[in-house]
């Protein structure tokens, strides 16, 4: 019997999906919920598992765009299952017999490359004993003659000139390549943004000694004891939830005429995938531990690393953190992720010059930028949000007392 297979809904309000990729052949015979495609919503990339067992039939090709509820592929569920070839134990490949080159042919080649070389004699020695080839090496003497020092330069460098200077590229020609759904509602979001909202974008600097002074001296035992590493994102998180308590607008958002205001905090964390830029959500961040959420966002970022995020992973965030400093970023303004209302941006932490006290010390020092709709966000609430980020980063024992001092919460003030 052929049973049709349809495109499953992905989640609310989306309505057809792309075919990125069949992961079986037409005819092959495939087993029930083995993976058979790929398909991109406008919201992430999910597998497709077959129904039933039998002979599969494509009939959607790669790249078209579908609609939910469509046949995309039968199966021919009377077919009969291959027999599966026995399992042999394979052979340890025999060593290859090494040809031994004759040393009189070795010399020969040598010679043939370096003889009719415009090099001077030392700097022909010097190529010959170090397997230098005469055209990776570029003639500083008279008439583009080869000196030792060009050879020596080329040695302590190790780079072929030849290959950087003929560049790459060359043919003059061009690819032309379809947008995938996802990256093509992402393109559409982001520009809603910039036209939709009265985005501005405020900056600090955070001293980050005292965090990484911190986590040099516990990083071992917090892995042993929690499995997972302590980096500076949870510390980010922890304080960017208490800063959120103390300034509930920049983690609200606009509905129509409306404002929203949450008593929770799920940050999105942005993290690059091999599809392009997702944003799974840490839920209830403002209850968790460092290591919950060290181990939250390991969980996610795998998960987007292997294309297994689901819509609910992505969706709901009331806040937003990425990260640009991982791949060099000194500084950025960071775009809102719709329909939330602001985004913290970290960059690269980098040695610069500073006063403290009234001296000029060297300290790892991070920018930091947090984008906001002004239309819910005022100027002071964004600035001090910021501030109190900078001040609990900086002071990381204020994140176990609620952005207050020791002493504030021993006096009870």
């Amino acid at each position: 019997m052929v049973k049709e297979m349809k495109i499953p809904s992905p989640g609310e309000s989306i309505t057809e999906v792309e075919i990125a990729s069949w992961m079986v052949e037409d005819g092959e015979y495939v087993e029930v919920d083995q993976p058979i495609a790929e398909i991109d919503s406008d919201k992430a990339t999910l597998e497709l598992n077959a129904e039933f067992a039998g002979t599969i039939k494509l009939i959607a090709e790669e790249g078209d765009a579908v609609a939910v509820g469509s046949v995309v592929c039968s199966i021919d569920t009377s077919a009969e299952a291959p027999e599966k070839a026995p399992v042999v134990a394979a052979e340890a490949p025999k060593a290859p017999v090494q040809k031994e080159v004759p040393k009189a042919v070795e010399k020969e080649a040598a010679v043939e490359d370096i003889a009719n070389v415009k090099a001077t004699p030392l700097a022909k020695g010097m190529m010959k004993g170090n397997n230098v080839k005469s055209s990776s090496v570029s003639g500083s003497g008279a008439n583009g003659r080869i000196t030792r020092s060009d050879v020596e330069a080329y040695i302590a460098g190790g780079v072929d000139v030849s290959e950087v200077m003929q560049g790459w590229g060359g043919t003059r020609g061009s690819e032309r390549k379809k947008m995938s759904m996802l990256r093509r509602k992402v393109a559409q979001r982001l520009v809603a943004v910039k036209q939709e909202t009265a985005m501005l974008t405020t900056f600090n600097e955070i001293d980050m000694s005292f965090v990484m002074d911190l986590r040099k001296k516990y990083k071992e035992a917090f892995r042993e004891k929690h499995g997972v590493n302590l980096g500076f994102m949870s510390f980010f998180t922890k304080a960017c939830t208490e800063a959120l308590r103390l300034y509930p607008a920049v983690n609200g958002m606009i509905d129509g005429d409306n404002m929203i205001f949450h008593d929770y905090a799920d940050v999105g964390i942005a993290v690059s995938s091999p599809k392009g830029l997702m944003v799974p959500v840490v839920r209830n961040a403002e209850q968790m531990s460092l290591a919950e959420i060290e181990g939250d966002i390991k969980r996610l970022a795998i998960k987007a690393r292997d294309g297994k995020l689901s819509i609910d992973e992505m969706t709901g965030g009331t806040f937003t953190i990425t990260n640009g400093g991982v791949f060099g970023s000194m500084l950025s303004t960071p775009i809102i992720n719709p329909p939330q209302s602001a985004i913290l941006g970290m960059h690269n932490i980098v040695e610069r010059p500073i006063a403290v006290n009234g001296a000029v010390v060297i300290r790892p020092i991070m920018y930091i930028a947090l984008s906001y709709d002004h239309r819910i966000i005022d100027g002071k609430e964004s600035v001090s949000f910021l501030y109190k980020v900078k001040e609990m980063i900086e002071n990381p024992m204020k994140l176990m007392f609620g952005a207050k001092e020791p002493e504030e919460v021993l006096l009870g003030l």
